[in-house]
């Protein structure tokens, strides 16, 4: 499971492609490794080159995807032809997780979000094998560990929001009896059917962000206007200061 690495405000990110991160998961179901996976977005980035606990927190974690052309045009401003191989997108992957899913018959467990957006992932997929959920807002962990124990997933997918489910997978990550252990933010909404993405020009483009801007302003105002220019101003200084310690 060796992959190479690109390193982004301190953050090693694994630069991988689409059919890479999906042998890894399948490497790991398959031989029974337990593998925990987080993301790495302009969002993302910009919370953890603030928060030295929060970086040591990611640190932990097995692979650390790129999501996000963000991510990937900073890679090759930053690095030139060593950067990301691929523009990979987290909700993308996410179409072709649940494809080998259903081929593979493995077994998902989904926890985050709410009971409506969860019961739709059955409307979506309904060939995937949904061995249980549990909603994200108003859940005890005893009881979701149980849950999750009693029904043996391949895949647990997490979506409680950056960094909340990351710090809840390190935490009870001992207590886990799945082999994959996923952290997706809001992407169990892209197993639901029920992410807004955008025409395809707008996704080919990049600028998904923009159509969840439009569509939720008064949650992602901050996320996407102030935060887009603060992961710029960030990209910028890493450059300068590469250029100067070479």
């Amino acid at each position: 499971m060796k992959v190479n690495k690109i390193n982004i405000f301190g953050v090693n990110v694994d630069n991988i492609s689409y059919d890479k991160f999906l042998s890894i998961i399948s490497e790991s179901v398959e031989n029974k490794i337990k593998v925990k996976i987080s993301y790495a977005n302009a969002h993302t980035l910009v919370k953890i080159c603030s928060d030295i606990e929060l970086k040591k927190l990611i640190d932990k974690f097995d692979v650390i995807h790129p999501d996000g052309i963000g991510v990937f045009l900073a890679s090759k401003f930053l690095y030139g032809k060593t950067g990301l191989k691929e523009k990979l997108i987290g909700s993308d992957f996410y179409y072709s997780l649940s494809k080998k899913g259903i081929e593979k018959n493995w077994k998902f467990y989904f926890f985050g979000h709410d009971i409506a957006t969860l019961n739709k992932i059955k409307t979506n997929y309904p060939d995937l094998n949904i061995a249980g959920f549990n909603e994200g807002y108003h859940y005890q962990t005893e009881k979701v560990i149980s849950g999750i124990n009693n029904s043996k997933p391949d895949i647990l997918i997490v979506g409680l929001g950056f960094p909340l489910q990351e710090q809840w997978i390190s935490d009870n990550l001992s207590k886990i009896n799945s082999n994959v252990i996923l952290a997706v933010g809001g992407g169990i909404k892209i197993f639901s059917g029920t992410k807004v993405r955008g025409p395809a020009t707008f996704q080919k483009l990049g600028l998904e962000w923009l159509m969840r801007l439009l569509y939720e302003p008064g949650r992602l105002w901050k996320r996407y206007l102030l935060g887009i220019p603060i992961f710029t101003f960030n990209v910028i200084k890493s450059k300068i200061k590469l250029i100067f310690t070479k």
